[in-house]
C-alpha cells in the first residue's frame, strides 16, 4: 500500500508543492525560501523517515509569515491525505530529545481530532535573518490542524545554568521530537491487523 500525496496550494500570496512518502528513507527536497525552516523541514524528513518535497514561493517581501504558514497547512494537508484510512497504525508517538543543554518532548495522536498544545521559553526575536521564532507555534497549528492530529510539544529544559537558552538549539530540538513522535504514530502495528486502533471504530 502506498502512503503518499501531493499537494498544491496556490493563494495570493504564496504557491506552495508537497510531496510525501510516509514509508520513505529521510530524503529531503526542500527549499521556501526561508533558510532555517528548510533545516527544520528536513529534521522532518531525516527523523520522522519521511521522503518529503517542498517547493514554496511566497511574499518573502513583505515578511515570512504567509510562506511558512502556508506550507505547514499544505504539509498538514499532504500528511493526512498520505495516511489514508489510517488502517493498522500505531496511532501514539511520543519522543524526548536532548539536543545539548536543551530537552524537549512531543506527544502526537493521530485522532481526527486537530488540538496543539506549544510550551516554550522566552528566545530572541528571529534565528537567522528571515526566521522568527514566533513562528514556531504558528507552525505546528497549522500543521496540526490541517492534518486533523493532537499535537503537544514542551521544552523540558532550555539554557545551561545560569544562561540564556539558544534559539537554535531550542526549535531544532522541538521539530526533531516533533519528527520522531510522528514516525512512531504512522508505523503500522503488526498486532493491529490492518484494524483501526480505536474503540470507536473511526479516526
Amino acid at each position: 500500500m502506498s502512503r503518499t500525496a501531493r499537494i498544491e496550494r496556490v493563494t495570493k500570496e504564496t504557491k506552495v508543492l508537497v510531496e510525501i512518502d510516509l514509508d520513505g528513507t529521510g530524503q529531503g527536497e526542500l527549499s521556501t525560501g526561508v533558510g532555517f525552516y528548510d533545516h527544520m523541514l528536513n529534521q522532518l524528513a531525516k527523523h520522522g523517515g519521511f521522503d518529503l518535497t517542498v517547493r514554496t514561493e511566497g511574499d518573502l517581501e513583505i515578511d515570512a509569515h504567509h510562506t511558512m504558514e502556508d506550507t505547514a497547512i499544505a504539509l498538514g494537508e499532504a500528511f493526512a491525505a498520505a495516511l489514508g484510512d489510517k488502517a493498522g497504525i500505531r496511532r501514539y508517538g511520543s519522543a524526548t530529545i536532548p539536543m545539548d543543554e536543551v530537552l524537549c518532548r512531543a506527544a502526537v495522536d493521530l485522532s481526527g481530532r486537530p488540538y496543539v498544545v506549544h510550551e516554550e521559553p522566552a528566545l530572541a526575536p528571529y534565528i537567522g535573518p528571515v526566521y522568527p521564532t514566533s513562528m514556531t507555534r504558528h507552525i505546528f497549528e497549522s500543521f496540526g490542524h490541517a492534518a486533523r492530529v493532537t499535537l503537544h510539544v514542551s521544552v523540558l529544559r532550555a539554557a545551561r545554568e545560569g544562561g540564556h537558552p539558544d534559539a537554535h538549539h531550542v526549535v531544532e530540538a522541538q521539530f526533531k521530537a516533533f519528527s520522531r513522535a510522528l514516525r512512531e504514530a504512522v508505523e503500522i502495528d503488526p498486532r493491529n491487523a490492518g484494524a483501526l486502533p480505536s474503540t470507536k471504530g473511526v479516526l
